[in-house]
């Protein structure tokens, strides 16, 4: 690739980025449970029923795991944000390979240049 092309590739790396909107690194799990009650329907011997969906998002940020519980309400939203962040870290990645395919081109250039 020529260095206009990849100057060209890297800003609409960043346009793309700048779209993505709201982020959330993390992953979001779906968890059913069993109760301590006696003769709840989860304890059920024939057919247990366990509660649930409960939502649960996980991420590491900054060395340090969290868990938490999210709201039925709250759960398309927050896919969306996890969806975004991985597409802005496929773009960040894209962006520095990108940028250093033009280093090397332009290294080149500069040794042929008088």
């Amino acid at each position: 690739m020529t260095t206009q092309q990849l100057q060209q590739h890297i800003g609409n790396i960043q346009a793309e980025l700048t779209a993505l909107g709201p982020i959330h690194p993390g992953s979001l799990s779906e968890q059913y449970n069993v109760c301590g009650t006696p003769g709840c329907r989860c304890k059920d011997s024939k057919r247990p029923q366990k509660h649930g969906p409960y939502y649960q998002l996980s991420y590491t940020w900054r060395g340090k795991s969290t868990t938490r519980f999210v709201r039925p309400a709250r759960v398309a939203t927050l896919r969306q944000k996890i969806e975004n962040y991985r597409r802005f870290r496929e773009l960040t990645a894209e962006w520095v390979d990108t940028a250093v395919a033009l280093e090397s081109v332009e290294r080149e250039a500069a040794k042929r240049a008088p």
